[in-house]
């Protein structure tokens, strides 16, 4: 578990991550030797994630040795399948982080939500239903590992 107390505002008790792949941890369907570092060390507090329609074809083979759970959403209703996770997980210990319009329901579900603005950049309802807006994927996921860093911008 990772808990988390933003003065003036709440204390996170986070159990689980949600990530979407493309556009958020990964570029064009690759994913940086930083980023599974990362992961690997949020997977020693948090139970990691991975959920994408795999527009690719290649997410299961990239995290088949990493402590990370993969789900592949159908291309129809994968929006549907996010929430659905976050619901199933319990959204009130659940940090979900994505960028596009298929994750808004997810990030607005979810008890903590960042929002990375990548090089595919990201929809403005994903920004309005996030608590942070992040520049890119390594950062998103720097705030979770460095937690001061989500506290100063969360602080009230």
């Amino acid at each position: 578990m990772l808990e988390i107390t933003v003065p003036g505002y709440r204390t996170y008790k986070l159990e689980n991550l949600v990530l979407d792949f493309n556009g958020t941890i990964a570029k064009d369907g690759k994913v940086e030797d930083e980023i599974l570092e990362d992961l690997r060390l949020l997977s020693l507090k948090l139970d990691v994630y991975v959920i994408s329609a795999d527009t690719n074809g290649n997410v299961r083979s990239l995290f088949e040795d990493e402590p990370a759970e993969v789900i592949v959403t159908s291309k129809e209703n994968g929006s549907k399948e996010k929430f659905d996770l976050i619901e199933k997980l319990g959204w009130e210990n659940t940090v979900a982080i994505g960028n596009g319009r298929i994750d808004i329901k997810m990030l607005e579900e979810a008890a903590l939500s960042i929002c990375v603005m990548g090089e595919e950049g990201c929809a403005r309802e994903a920004m309005l239903n996030s608590d942070i807006i992040i520049g890119n994927r390594e950062e998103a996921l720097k705030l979770l590992l460095k937690t001061n860093r989500l506290v100063a911008t969360l602080r009230g």
